[in-house]
């Protein structure tokens, strides 16, 4: 029952929502920090970690920036109704104080513990100061050989622009003299970028047991004055910026919007730099550079160690290291799906639900490639946002692209959305919708003013003289790669209420449309914010009424003012919430007389945690919710995005019992408290141990049919 306070008392605080990410990735960070973790493993975690900020930085401070030039405070800012929160000159010192704090434990952990550890087990990196003579004459002969024919020096000249590079790419700084020490030329700044062409691992000549490896970035380093004939090296650095990625593009170009995106690409890559990450060793160097890229002290991070880890990847792909490495996890075949049976058999057997990575993401690409293939199949719509696959002719191509492209050359109605807007995937989103045009298919290229989040797809099917409409509706992307990475949830269905829904929803984003009522599918930004709220509020009635309110939510980021308002009028009223958020948290868990009754949670382990469920206690007649959305601004408000019912009696109970068990993890789960801290739960005494992905492990197991392990990638996942 809410308190006798009035509404006038009631007065909202949130935790800043570019603090609490970073915050996140300080857990990512505790995780490769772990000392009982084999080696490979902590060091996916801090490759992790160093993608993550630079997104971050190209995004979100970006943003920050350009609010502080124009005076303006972003939004999300305020601290509660009356103190208006940090200004964004606060924010960025506090972002600046927080990430450099985070680099230099990251890379004291990758130098003082990773690389040492590798070594000892004979996997062992050579630096310039430790290098043999015999070592010394083959990198040389390497770098005359192989490298320096690849690069090239770019001078740098006062009254010109600076040399253009791109985000996050490494390039090296040079100070040259001439050698003729009684020329009076000035001294000179030349810049190489490293190609990404090249490998960054060069293997050494094999001595004894152990494997031996130089980076490539110090044989640059070493050998670059081979680039300067008559000009002597004074100092050298490595550095990598991150420049502004955060570009929106002009949605009134409708005739032109692929043009609109190409240039939003350019642009991109020739914005204003918003950090520099450096190497020690010229003070010079570094200050010429801030300078000219217009940084101040708090954009310049040095770090001793290889930039941009992700890149040594191959290291982890080495053979007879197994011992360094967590073992991989099986993924198992989803029941019922066998060669004898076709999918659409299979799902006029009833609903299916997939936990991935857990159960295979086959069924969805076999979802793709039957319609593709059967005669029967007349139509299939989809709405895709990342698909993966590569961008060129020669990459690889996604199969559920490959699959809509032969159904259109077999004569099907394919209509593929394609939201150009995801960002950091625009170009491959461009290549591949190319490809589908060719093809035949139907592309339209998202709306305007909405960036188009759903995951839906629909096939119709002629069946005893009937068109039958089997869905698909996911948390997740249409991505066969990181669906081995992260956690999702889908629905296949073949019920007509929904199937009706799901045209309307394509009529919609296709076409012209009124808002339609839809009975069973809630959409954003039309209802979905509303319906949540409702739903919210209905708790809050069953709980005045005596009932046990209850609210469950598992989600990657809650910031939405709005929705955290209702769940705080909801613990106001007696409602138990309990929240698992991944990433951002601006919910402030744990204040009396606003959100005692809500507790907030965070699991972070093997795979990234992204699917979105959302469970209403309902007086007993309890509600369970998938959604692509999670609880902020942007995607209740300004993206299309789907919640959908899991209405499937046993599959509902089996839902709800995945939901419950996030709550009982002692092993990878924080809690947050009302000051913003994270504590790490661990197994009270004589309590059994419980992690939650080794239990949904357990769970695919045995419902599993007997098949092997699908094989497993070393990726760095985007979290």
């Amino acid at each position: 029952m809410e308190d006798k306070q009035t509404a006038a008392d009631f007065v909202p605080v949130y935790f800043n929502r570019d603090i609490s990410w970073v915050d996140f990735n300080g857990r990512v960070l505790e995780e490769g920090l772990r000392k009982d973790l084999p080696l490979f493993e902590r060091f996916r975690f801090l490759c992790i970690v160093i993608s993550n900020f630079d997104e971050f930085f190209m995004v979100r401070v970006a943003a920050i920036k350009r609010a502080q030039q124009a005076g303006l405070a972003p939004m999300l800012l305020l601290a509660s109704a009356e103190d208006k929160g940090p200004s964004p000159t606060e924010q960025l010192k506090t972002i600046s104080r927080k990430a450099h704090a985070m680099y230099n434990r990251l890379y004291a952990c990758i130098m003082e513990e990773i690389f040492p550890g590798l070594a000892q087990n004979g996997l062992e990196l050579v630096r310039p100061d430790s290098y043999t003579i015999p070592q010394m004459d083959y990198l040389e002969a390497f770098f005359i050989r192989e490298i320096y024919p690849v690069l090239t020096p770019l001078r740098v000249e006062e009254d010109k622009p600076l040399p253009f590079f791109e985000s996050r790419c490494i390039n090296a700084a040079f100070l040259l003299a001439p050698e003729d020490t009684s020329s009076e030329e000035p001294e000179r700044v030349v810049m190489v970028q490293i190609p990404s062409s090249l490998s960054r691992i060069v293997w050494l000549p094999a001595e004894g047991d152990k494997l031996r490896w130089a980076l490539l970035d110090d044989i640059l380093l070493t050998w670059g004055g081979y680039l300067f004939p008559g000009y002597n090296v004074l100092e050298s650095m490595l550095f990598k910026v991150n420049r502004d990625a955060d570009f929106s593009v002009d949605e009134r170009r409708d005739e032109d919007f692929l043009e609109a995106m190409e240039e939003v690409i350019e642009g991109r890559e020739k914005s204003a730099p918003v950090n520099m990450i450096y190497s020690p060793g010229s003070g010079r160097l570094r200050d010429e550079l801030a300078k000219r890229f217009v940084l101040k002290n708090d954009d310049l991070y040095e770090v001793e160690g290889p930039f941009n880890p992700g890149g040594l990847s191959e290291l982890a792909g080495v053979a007879g290291f197994d011992a360094l490495h967590e073992k991989s996890w099986k993924i198992h075949t989803a029941p019922g799906f066998t060669d004898e049976v076709s999918i659409w058999d299979r799902l006029s057997q009833g609903d299916v639900m997939l936990h991935f990575p857990y159960q295979s993401f086959d069924p969805v690409v076999r979802f793709f490639q039957e319609a593709a293939a059967d005669p029967q199949v007349i139509s299939i719509k989809t709405a895709l946002y990342r698909t993966g696959g590569g961008t060129g002719l020669s990459q690889a191509v996604s199969p559920i692209v490959r699959s809509l492209e032969q159904a259109a050359l077999n004569g099907k109605h394919v209509t593929a959305l394609v939201e150009l807007k995801a960002r950091f995937d625009e170009e491959r989103n461009i290549s591949w919708a190319n490809r589908l045009e060719k093809a035949g298919v139907i592309v339209v290229y998202g709306l305007s003013q909405l960036k188009v989040h759903a995951k839906v797809t629909m096939v119709l099917r002629r069946e005893h003289e009937r068109v039958r409409r089997y869905v698909h509706l996911s948390t997740g992307n249409y991505n066969d790669k990181t669906a081995k990475l992260y956690e999702d949830i889908c629905l296949f269905t073949c019920r007509e209420e929904i199937a009706y829904d799901a045209g309307l929803l394509f009529n919609m984003i296709t076409g012209y449309s009124q808002r339609q009522t839809m009975r069973h599918l809630v959409i954003a930004p039309y209802s979905l914010k509303p319906k949540f709220r409702e739903l919210v509020e209905r708790e809050m009635m069953r709980s005045a009424h005596q009932y046990s309110g209850k609210i469950m939510i598992k989600c990657n980021s809650i910031t939405d003012n709005d929705t955290i308002d209702a769940l705080y009028r909801a613990s106001r009223a007696g409602v138990k919430i309990l929240i698992c958020v991944r990433g951002v948290c601006a919910l402030v868990p744990g204040v009396p007389g606003l959100s005692e009754n809500i507790k907030v949670i965070s699991v972070i382990d093997y795979y990234l945690e992204h699917s979105r469920i959302y469970y209403f206690a309902n007086g007993g007649a309890e509600e369970l919710y998938l959604s692509s959305a999670d609880l902020m601004h942007r995607n209740l408000e300004r993206r299309v995005e789907i919640m959908f019912p899991v209405e499937d009696e046993k599959m509902r109970a089996e839902l709800l019992d995945i939901l419950n068990a996030y709550f009982q993890d002692n092993c990878q789960t924080r809690v947050l408290d009302s000051a913003g801290a994270w504590e790490h739960l661990k197994p009270p005494s004589g309590e059994k141990p419980f992690r939650v992905q080794k239990d949904m492990l357990s769970r695919a197991a045995r419902d599993s049919d007997t098949h092997g392990p699908v094989k497993q990638d070393f990726t760095v996942r985007r979290a």
